[in-house]
């Protein structure tokens, strides 16, 4: 199978790079043959991660990725190792028995802020890959934009408190209801979010992951993480990055259990800087990628380098996920 390198009119140019890196099959007509698209994936995983790694997202488009099963038979032509969806705040469905879930299931109304997948975690996904399998009928554009470029700017807008995040690093708050809440875009309960059904083996993750909690009445948990980096160097791409959930926090984390501008916190208990968070988020979405799903993309995002958000929408709208790593 051949492939070239197209243009998308969404796409920026990011440090002289497309961002995101568009391929398509060259020839329409053999470009639905599923056994030569998975053996064109294995022989050139290699050069498929360098891709990523360069240009920080790579969307393929046209070629026969129909179905979740498919999907999953893509990732496992390549070195991407499948990791759980072990503590993470977003309400999701496991669609196969091993690596593909569903995106984010929060409403159509909500917008998803910008960030890092599970940077709320010790041990967040290198990668993150999505699959469109049937796209919506107004809107629900995924956004992507280079964790360098807004790291860059938090220090200019305010060098000291950048510092004092980057030094100190952040804490996340977070109350988790008993019963995932479909309403909320965190509304995950927390057996689901720790993969558990009683609160000794609840107690025994949150204990693993040094953080901090406490069982409220109504059988909801409150969460307190350990202090985790705000602001990482990434070795592959040799940049800072702004490796984290603040902004998703602070600007998405509200409902009937939490406010997001209480929900991050520096090490000492400092708030986020409001004049500094809503200039943030306006440069965020000043300099994203908002770009329209088809149905069969497959999108491919290096979560070291890369933050996503997502737009509202109006229809029915399937995005399924897997999250991984690779071992070096």
């Amino acid at each position: 199978m051949s492939v070239i390198i197209s243009k998308l009119e969404e796409q920026k140019q990011v440090n002289g790079l497309d961002f995101p890196l568009l391929v398509t099959p060259q020839n329409a007509n053999t470009a639905q043959d599923e056994t030569s698209f998975l053996k064109w994936v294995q022989n050139n995983k290699a050069e498929l991660h360098g891709l990523l790694i360069k240009h920080g997202a790579v969307l393929f488009r046209g070629f026969p990725v129909s179905s979740s099963d498919f999907f999953e038979k893509m990732l496992d032509q390549t070195d991407y190792k499948n990791m759980p969806y072990v503590g993470g705040a977003a309400p999701r469905t496991q669609v196969t028995a091993s690596r593909i879930v569903t995106a984010n299931e929060s409403p159509a109304s909500e917008t998803i802020p910008f960030h890092h997948e599970m940077a709320q975690v010790p041990t967040p996904p290198g990668y993150i890959f999505f699959y469109c399998n049937k796209a919506s009928t107004t809107d629900g554009a995924t956004s992507i934009l280079h964790s360098g470029e807004i790291c860059k700017k938090f220090f200019d807008l305010n060098p000291t408190f950048a510092k004092k995040v980057e030094e100190q690093g952040v804490r996340y708050i977070r109350v988790m209801p008993e019963v995932t809440d479909t309403r909320s875009a965190i509304g995950r309960s927390w057996k689901e979010t720790f993969n558990v059904t009683t609160k000794e083996d609840a107690e025994a993750r949150m204990k693993e992951a040094g953080m901090n909690w406490e069982w409220l009445d109504n059988g909801n948990l409150k969460t307190e993480t350990a202090v985790l980096q705000a602001i990482r160097y990434d070795e592959e791409t040799q940049q800072k990055v702004f490796f984290n959930s603040i902004v998703a926090v602070y600007s998405g984390w509200d409902d009937s259990r939490n406010v997001g501008k209480k929900a991050v916190a520096t090490a000492d208990g400092e708030p986020m800087d409001d004049a500094v968070m809503n200039a943030l988020i306006k440069e965020m979405s000043d300099n994203c990628v908002n770009f329209k799903w088809q149905e069969n993309d497959v999108l491919w995002i290096n979560n070291h380098t890369v933050l996503h958000a997502r737009q509202p929408f109006e229809g029915e709208r399937k995005i399924l996920a897997s999250i991984s790593f690779k071992e070096s």
